[in-house]
């Protein structure tokens, strides 16, 4: 039998005193056999909700679970930071404190470290917002495309895992993922995407909300691009355009709506170059778009 594979879970958090029971509960219950979570390690960024009251009686519970409190929030990357050094595995998971994972996520993206070449791997993000609006479509419609381009080249977010390689990443970082992605890459190793490692996320409710989230996510990538010399692949104009005509074959009769959320993703961009070239502002401590916050998702 294979020997097991040792992991330490880093959860990212905020003022997550409406999810992070649920989300410790579901790290707690994953369905592990060579895989052993070591630890998880809860690292709250100047929190007042009451988030880091409910870690602590986890904490009292069950050993695994730690907690890391700043005083100051300083960015997710920052937070980051502090996770890997507190963490005593070689293979490393980190995951929002707005998340859910599946049952068996963990174990899911662990498995492939047995392969020595594999350096990070991620899960499939999938929101729990209905298309019953434009905003839900628009939402749904940026994870099913995240799921497309990542099969052909992989793009990790939300939760993923990597080695140990490193001690820190740029603390300025808005793309703490991609971030992680360029230092995996220089070192030589491979990125897995793992379309079978579910992760349950909420995306913004409203436009604004969905503006504020995209624009950010926007200037990291120029940011990243530029100081690090690397591009996520939702850069790649080739792979757009191929996931774009597959999202438009499978999806005909939402013709309009889809070139109606290229749009707003193309002025979502132009607000990111512009918030990052113009204004010389980097939005690596960024404000919170509070209705991803609303995650409801319950195991059946």
């Amino acid at each position: 039998m294979k020997d097991k594979l040792f992991c330490s879970i880093g959860v990212l958090a905020y003022n997550e005193a409406s999810n992070i029971s649920n989300l410790l509960q579901s790290l707690l219950n994953q369905k592990l056999d060579l895989v052993e979570i070591k630890e998880i390690i809860v690292v709250s960024s100047a929190s007042t909700d009451g988030t880091d009251d409910i870690v602590r009686e986890f904490c009292k519970k069950n050993k695994k679970i730690k907690l890391i409190t700043e005083p100051e929030r300083r960015g997710k990357s920052a937070a980051i930071n502090k996770f890997l050094a507190a963490s005593n595995s070689d293979i490393l998971l980190i995951e929002s404190g707005d998340t859910i994972p599946a049952p068996d996520t963990v174990e899911k993206m662990v498995l492939p470290y047995f392969d020595n070449n594999v350096g990070m791997t991620g899960g499939r993000p999938v929101p729990e917002n209905p298309e019953t609006d434009f905003v839900g479509y628009c939402v749904n419609l940026l994870w099913r495309l995240h799921d497309r381009m990542a099969r052909r080249s992989p793009k990790l977010g939300e939760m993923v895992s990597f080695r140990k390689i490193f001690s820190s990443i740029p603390e300025k970082s808005a793309v703490d993922e991609a971030s992680i992605e360029a230092i995996i890459r220089d070192a030589g190793l491979k990125l897995k995407y793992i379309p079978e490692a579910v992760i349950h996320n909420k995306g913004p409710e409203n436009m604004k909300d969905f503006i504020k989230q995209r624009r950010r996510i926007a200037s990291g990538h120029i940011w990243l691009q530029e100081t690090e010399d690397y591009s996520v692949a939702s850069q790649n104009k080739s792979i757009l355009l191929k996931i774009s005509w597959a999202e438009i074959i499978s999806r005909p009769a939402k013709i309009f709506h889809f070139i109606a959320a290229v749009l707003l993703e193309n002025y979502c961009r132009f607000l990111g170059w512009y918030d990052l070239k113009i204004k010389r502002k980097n939005p690596f401590k960024w404000e919170i778009a509070e209705s991803t916050k609303k995650l409801e998702h319950k195991e059946k």
